[in-house]
């Protein structure tokens, strides 16, 4: 359950390494928390250092602290209960940045991703993950 204020890891190559969540945009369901599958409004709070040649190259990080960005929450330390009844949580709670049109703004996801987010439509992000958290102690590798 992300909330406002709360903070969240970064596990794409965008730049960013923390965010704050300062709106969960949703149906007005659960009362502003957001879960595994939601999308956020969030504000980077630390970001990864530009150089000057880093700067002029066209691999250039897409981020800086400040930025105020929409992501997605792909972990959460709050137990998520599945339809079968088993408990799935996370050591931490953690994000992907997404551009306006819903797109990652970064090519890669360093992390464990819940496989809640297939269901949700959200089969890209869950492509592109090294692990796929299915249940409570069961993964799937790619």
């Amino acid at each position: 359950m992300i909330g406002l204020k709360g903070t969240l890891n970064v596990i794409d190559n965008s730049g960013a390494l923390l965010v704050e969540c300062v709106n969960v945009l949703k149906q007005k369901v659960n009362n502003g928390w957001g879960s595994v599958g939601d999308e956020i409004v969030c504000v980077v709070k630390r970001a990864r250092p530009i150089t000057a040649v880093q700067a002029a190259s066209a691999t250039a990080l897409k981020v800086r602290r400040g930025d105020v960005r929409r992501a997605l929450i792909v972990r959460t330390k709050k137990a998520v209960r599945r339809p079968d009844g088993r408990l799935v949580r996370f050591d931490d709670n953690a994000a992907v940045l997404l551009n306006n049109k819903r797109e990652m703004l970064g090519t890669r996801i360093g992390g464990i991703v819940s496989a809640d987010l297939r269901l949700k439509g959200w089969g890209k992000i869950v492509s592109l993950a090294p692990k796929v958290r299915v249940g409570n102690g069961f993964m799937l590798t790619s």
